[in-house]
């Protein structure tokens, strides 16, 4: 039976360049594209970082049963909703996966696919290199949103409080201050799993 790595951590923590480099590591590990209803951001991709959709393409996935888990997110520029679909990208009998996600999506994850096939990856970093690292991010953009990412900063704290951590059983972390000692000790870690 296959796993899915569920690869989490606060905004800016590094998940994204993390991802692309476990993938580069690990081509045997199968990509798992969310979904959002939020606007495509400058360098995105349809179909690579998120399938990007409508509402009321969501409202449809919803009422046909296709929704695994989502969260909706009320932003200084609309509510933004992300999910997780059974849209036939995953098949835990054949492959191994990949994905990003919150505490939230981890959850619901191990809850529909079981506590065994989802094995949880949280990237950590202090607040401070966190925040630089944001507002570099959003300085970089055509029309930078900072009102959002000063939200998506604190409620980041919220979501991923010590609380939360500890009810998810959230055990392992991996700091990323060191990018490439960071990306080793997840390796070895999965590499323990057997992938």
């Amino acid at each position: 039976m296959g796993k899915i790595f569920c690869l989490m951590g606060k905004s800016s923590s590094g998940k994204d360049t993390i991802y692309k480099k476990l993938r580069e590591r690990y081509p045997q590990l199968g990509a798992v594209v969310p979904y959002t209803t939020r606007p495509i951001r400058e360098n995105e991709k349809n179909g690579v970082e998120y399938f990007f959709v409508s509402r009321e393409t969501f409202d449809e996935m919803e009422a046909g049963g296709k929704v695994i888990e989502f969260r909706s997110y009320n932003t200084k520029c609309g509510v933004w909703t992300y999910f997780t679909a059974d849209d036939g990208q995953i098949d835990l009998a054949a492959y191994d996966y990949l994905v990003i996600g919150t505490l939230i999506s981890y959850r619901a994850l191990r809850e529909y696919f079981g506590e065994n096939s989802v094995v949880p990856v949280y990237i950590e970093i202090e607040d401070g290199i966190r925040l630089e690292r944001a507002l570099a991010r959003e300085r970089s953009q055509k029309e930078p949103k900072y009102a959002e990412m000063c939200r998506r900063f604190l409620a980041d704290s919220e979501d991923f409080s010590e609380e939360n951590l500890r009810k998810a059983g959230i055990r392992r972390r991996f700091e990323n201050v060191d990018l490439e000692q960071c990306m080793e000790e997840i390796t070895a870690f999965i590499d323990d799993l057997g992938v």
